[in-house]
């Protein structure tokens, strides 16, 4: 039976429930008075229920949609203004004993180049991406005790947050590790990690054990159940995410939505972020062998209805996707996005090798930080390097009431122009420099509160001076 309440993961993400709610969005696809109503209510900021988003998700009135689109795109703004959070990978190693069929980092794979970083490696790769201007790593590394232990993601994240290179500085090291156990998550807290993230990568159960045929992430209820457990080791601020392209689209949107459900209804607090990748080639993968792949039309309509149903999280989308794509998905609900990526494993204080290739999907905008710090601000966005959240504690239900309350504009606004103005005095060509110095006198006036805004003067100015590090 379906129990948002449960601690089962069959239970709160219930196939015979997913079912039903397909069959729903189906009946009521072309119900415009229905589809209206769920529209009236989606505005209240409130979220939707997964059932009421399939039907927008499975709208066929083209009127509707562009309302559909129309308000997920207000909704964005409502939430999180015109700012835009950068981010980059750090994958640390590719060894891996698991099985998944759709990743180049199977154990079976014996062509694509094993590596693992050292601590002096993380080092000189942590200087370059500071060299850039990043401040916010997701760390990434494959599921192995053996050459990837606990104890090595740890270190890991001491190392890269005690190193210091002129004005650089990473300042928050989110995760993506393995499902683990609550002990593990309580160490992964008490490094200081931002947020826990962990895929899906298929809801549906069936599926799920078909792609993961060997090793431990074959066990579709550990893995599932994984956000409680980091829950219950004091990691409060959690990131979803399926993999579309392994199971019908549709399917994955009902069950990502029931997990959010879920958290919230448990732990009071939903997902911090919710990922949006899509299947792409790799090593020795064809994307095009799986069947359930999605057009860039239907990709924009997911993104707008998870916006609409889930309005408080932040929404990521990688370098997996194109420039045009990610262009048109800023607008419908996306808040957080990488830039200058590598998905190979070290690979950005010199690109790696074709021989030696260790990536784990390519990635289709290979555009250097700069140049997407720029093109952001000529579409309007402030890129921000803000994570002043999680040092101020403002995580889990603290970040989500501010959210949801629109109070946290007063804090995020002149944070995102304070680490942009950090980074076009460090890092910045001569002309995003440019676009940026207008950008943030345009900005900062938008700041709400008047006395927020008057300190945020006096700390821009004090970054030229040659301060660094405000934040509100």
């Amino acid at each position: 039976m379906y129990n948002p309440k449960s601690m089962v993961a069959e239970e709160f993400i219930s196939h015979e429930e997913i079912l039903e709610t397909l069959e729903y969005g189906q009946k009521h696809s072309r119900d415009a008075d229905c589809i209206q109503q769920i529209i009236e209510k989606a505005k209240e900021r409130k979220g939707l229920s997964h059932r009421e988003a399939m039907v927008l998700l499975d709208c066929e009135i083209e009127e509707k949609n562009q309302q559909i689109y129309a308000l997920a795109e207000q909704i964005k703004k409502d939430f999180y203004g015109n700012r835009i959070v950068m981010f980059a990978p750090l994958y640390l190693s590719n060894y891996c004993i698991n099985g998944c069929v759709y990743c180049p980092y199977h154990l079976k794979n014996k062509h694509i180049a094993r590596k693992k970083l050292s601590q002096e490696e993380i080092r000189r790769e942590v200087i370059a991406l500071q060299d850039m201007g990043h401040k916010r790593l997701a760390l990434e590394t494959g599921e192995d005790p053996v050459n990837n232990p606990i104890e090595y993601v740890l270190e890991s994240i001491k190392t890269i947050y005690g190193i210091q290179h002129k004005n650089g500085a990473i300042r928050r090291v989110n995760v993506n590790i393995a499902a683990t156990t609550v002990e593990n998550y309580r160490k992964l807290k008490e490094a200081g990690i931002g947020t826990y993230i962990l895929f899906q990568e298929t809801y549906h159960k069936k599926s799920y054990e078909q792609l993961h045929p060997t090793g431990p992430k074959h066990d579709y209820a550990y893995h599932t159940e994984a956000m409680d457990r980091a829950m219950e080791g004091g990691i409060d601020d959690v990131g979803l995410g399926v993999l579309f392209g392994l199971e019908l689209y549709r399917y994955e949107f009902a069950g990502l939505l029931m997990h959010a459900e879920h958290l919230e209804a448990v732990h009071g607090v939903g997902p911090h972020t919710i990922s949006v990748p899509r299947i792409r080639h790799a090593d020795d993968i064809d994307a095009d062998s799986f069947d359930n792949g999605i057009d860039d039309d239907t990709f924009a309509k997911l993104v707008a209805c998870i916006r609409i149903a889930v309005p408080y999280t932040g929404m990521i989308v990688s370098t997996r996707e194109s420039r045009k794509c990610r262009e048109r998905v800023l607008h419908l609900g996306i808040s957080q996005i990488s830039g200058g990526s590598r998905t190979s494993v070290g690979g950005y204080v010199e690109p790696e090798p074709e021989e030696e290739n260790s990536a784990q999907f390519d990635v289709s905008d290979n555009r250097p930080l700069d140049e997407v710090v720029n093109w952001l601000m000529r579409l309007g966005y402030i890129p921000s390097f803000c994570t002043a959240c999680y040092r101020e504690g403002r995580t889990g239900d603290r970040f989500m009431s501010l959210c949801k309350s629109g109070q946290i504009q007063n804090c995020c606004h002149p944070n995102a122009l304070m680490t942009l103005k950090e980074y076009l005095i460090d890092y910045a060509s001569e002309d995003t420099r440019r676009i940026g110095e207008e950008l943030i006198r345009r900005e900062i006036e938008k700041v709400p509160r008047e006395k927020t805004r008057e300190i945020a003067k006096r700390n821009l100015r004090l970054i030229e001076e040659g301060k660094r590090d405000f934040r509100f």
